[in-house]
């Protein structure tokens, strides 16, 4: 009996559908979504409306889902966020990134994610996973409600992304020329832990307006947020203090890259918070490295707020 590669892919969307997740086609053996853009859009069918995206077109109408796929065999991907998933996605090191340093023995996405779920005092989530293509992994969690968790690249570990809104992944039964994507583990995704959760909850931003005395005084503003900070650490239950530490250096490294405290009176007082919360000084070292690292970078462009 012949393998119709049509008819498999079909019903990996169909079932995809089924669990609630919103599919859209890729193009046949790509990562790459078949739908139009904007520039080729005729304002016609889905889009009489205005030109509609990949994620806004995304369905679990299996009507619409066997249309799609009865025109040519494409690869099936899930638009995350609508689907009420965040997915974390465990890269493998290339060989030329800075992370591999050359070299095929450098840890994967999988390996750094381990040490993060030691550090942070759990195991590896048992949940839905997809093996990729490439050898990784995609580990499936639900969203929390009322959260909008979007993309991330490297902010939790190096080779460990996440795709919520505005993002996708390639779904199991998809298939490039590198492999296919096959499923592993247990058939349903888990809820996002919460210190997981923790960690991906993005930092309030600072005002775009601040009252004239906070723009006057950056450096008091700056002890403030320190102050409020170093408390939220300190004060962490256990499973998520490894999360709290995680978010109070990000929010606080934009204050570092600004000039408004200097970096080693940052790590210090979150050292010093994380230690009394009950991490171990190695634990609090590396979180506070990479988190410090991380905010640093990408907040020397300019400041939060306007003077």
């Amino acid at each position: 009996m012949t393998h119709d590669p049509g008819s498999a892919l079909l019903n990996a969307a169909l079932d995809a559908a089924t669990r609630g997740w919103h599919v859209f086609p890729l193009r046949p053996g790509t990562k790459r979504p078949a739908l139009h853009g904007e520039a080729a859009c005729t304002r016609t069918g889905p889009c009489a409306g205005g030109h509609r995206k990949w994620e806004a077109r995304a369905t679990t109408d299996p009507d619409r889902i066997r249309a799609a796929w009865s025109t040519a065999p494409f690869n099936v991907g899930i638009a995350t966020g609508p689907s009420g998933l965040l997915v974390v996605d465990l890269d493998m090191p290339k060989t030329n990134s800075p992370e591999s340093k050359g070299s095929s023995d450098a840890p994967g996405g999988a390996a750094t994610f381990g040490a993060l779920c030691e550090r942070a005092g759990h195991a590896v989530p048992d949940t839905y996973r997809v093996r990729t293509a490439s050898g990784g992994e995609h580990l499936y969690f639900t969203a929390p409600h009322g959260i909008r968790l979007t993309n991330t690249a490297g902010t939790i570990a190096p080779l460990v992304d996440t795709r919520g809104w505005g993002g996708y992944v390639v779904a199991a039964g998809s298939r490039t020329p590198t492999g296919p994507y096959e499923p592993l583990g247990i058939p349903e995704a888990a809820p996002l832990p919460g210190w997981l959760q923790s960690i991906l909850r993005p930092a309030p931003r600072a005002s775009a307006a601040p009252s004239a005395a906070v723009s006057a005084q950056p450096g008091r503003y700056a002890d403030v947020a320190l102050a409020s900070e170093v408390r939220n650490v300190a004060s962490a239950q256990h499973g998520l203090r490894e999360g709290s530490l995680f978010r109070a250096a990000r929010a606080l490294g934009r204050f570092v890259a600004w000039g408004d405290l200097p970096r080693h009176v940052v790590e210090q007082a979150l050292q010093e918070a994380g230690e009394s919360a009950g991490l171990t000084v190695a634990e609090c070292r590396s979180t506070l490295r990479s988190a410090l690292n991380w905010s640093i970078a990408h907040n020397q462009q300019g400041r939060g707020h306007t003077a």
